[in-house]
């Protein structure tokens, strides 16, 4: 693994995070914890818990799991419409996280709330004038997600949107959505971000905890073997084709609804959320997002249909979120392998469009 000392390389985002590499590993539910996001991190990136899918108590074991593993900066992914948002932003500041990320807004309130506990905010967006939003309530960085991202996604190509927020706001925008490789991050320079963010390529290595057999799937997954569905919660969110995700796409609203039902159950069980902020989340959801009370009780699909797949490995009720990226990802390294494969791909890279000599083999780069 090279240090990284191309200029180019270091980047406003590893100032603002504090990391050697300007590359993040998102908080993918489910399966960023305290391994993954410590090994990211450990190895110069930025690694991110996801902690939509814990309760505030599960999340302060995994800070402190993290703490354990390493002395370096990371992240925790929240969900700015959950009923304890503000205890879990207490737990954040008490234990002196680096940076918040969201997957979607997180409102005014709780951009101030952070900044001025001195926690960076960094939502992800995916279209210019969500960027121009969030930039105005004073988050610190974007995640800008384009078309090719797995799970909850867009439908604007990377290549296009990462331009655009970046000729929008002042901000380091991290691109995300089909990078896998030094050269992908180069590109993203080029279009003018300040890294680039992955789910999928870090979910496909060893320090993940999907089972082997779920991981095998992914592997075997061709470029075209994804697809962007709202069968699973009403949203637009990218997954394996898989014969669950057919028989998901033709069903009716009346079969989808029980068991949508059933699942936010399941999911309250698991996350320890009381019925009465259930269903005050829900209110809250169908307030700020003009959802029907049909969509709000499929919100919780994704996060345990989910979870039966990546957890439990059962892929017959099981989904798999995924980015495009996964059908030219054939191995699984460790995190540190991915993350060195990067940089030193990258280094390659600048190297050759500078008219360096360089060894041809290593101008892509994930692994040695």
């Amino acid at each position: 693994m090279t240090a990284g000392t191309h200029p180019a390389l270091r980047t406003r985002a590893c100032r603002l995070f504090g990391v050697e590499h300007p590359v993040v590993q998102t908080g993918m539910g489910w399966v960023a914890g305290a391994r993954l996001t410590a090994a990211t991190s450990a190895a110069g990136g930025l690694g991110i818990i996801a902690s939509a899918t814990m309760t505030v108590a599960e999340l302060g074991h995994a800070v402190a799991a993290v703490r354990d593993r390493t002395d370096r900066p990371f992240g925790v992914n929240l969900r700015a419409d959950a009923p304890d948002v503000d205890d879990r932003i207490a737990l954040l500041v008490r234990e002196g996280v680096k940076v918040a990320s969201f997957a979607q807004a997180p409102g005014e309130r709780v951009v101030k709330s952070l900044k001025d506990a001195g926690v960076v905010v960094m939502p992800t967006i995916g279209a210019r004038r969500h960027a121009e939003k969030v930039a105005a309530w004073g988050v610190d960085a974007v995640i800008a997600q384009g078309a090719e991202g797995g799970g909850h996604t867009g439908t604007v190509p990377t290549s296009l949107l990462v331009p655009q927020v970046v000729d929008a706001v002042d901000v380091p925008v991290i691109a995300a959505g089909g990078f896998f490789d030094g050269r992908g991050l180069v590109a993203a320079l080029a279009w003018g971000a300040a890294g680039v963010a992955m789910g999928t390529r870090f979910l496909l290595t060893r320090e993940s905890t999907v089972p082997d057999a779920v991981k095998s799937v992914y592997l075997g997954t061709p470029v075209t073997g994804t697809v962007v569905t709202k069968s699973i919660d009403g949203y637009p969110q990218r997954v394996v084709r898989t014969d669950l995700v057919e028989h998901l796409e033709g069903s009716g609203r009346l079969t989808a609804l029980p068991r949508a039902l059933a699942n936010a159950w399941r999911f309250r069980s698991l996350t320890g959320t009381s019925m009465t902020a259930l269903a005050r989340e829900g209110r809250a959801m169908k307030r700020s997002q003009g959802l029907t009370w049909a969509q709000v009780a499929m919100a919780a699909n994704a996060a345990m249909l989910t979870k039966a797949a990546l957890v439990d490995g059962d892929l017959a009720a099981g989904v798999l979120p995924t980015g495009q990226v996964v059908g030219v990802i054939d191995e699984l390294p460790t995190v540190a392998e991915v993350v060195g494969g990067i940089i030193d791909g990258a280094e390659a890279t600048l190297a050759r469009l500078a008219g360096v000599p360089t060894d041809e083999t290593t101008t892509g780069g994930t692994a040695p």
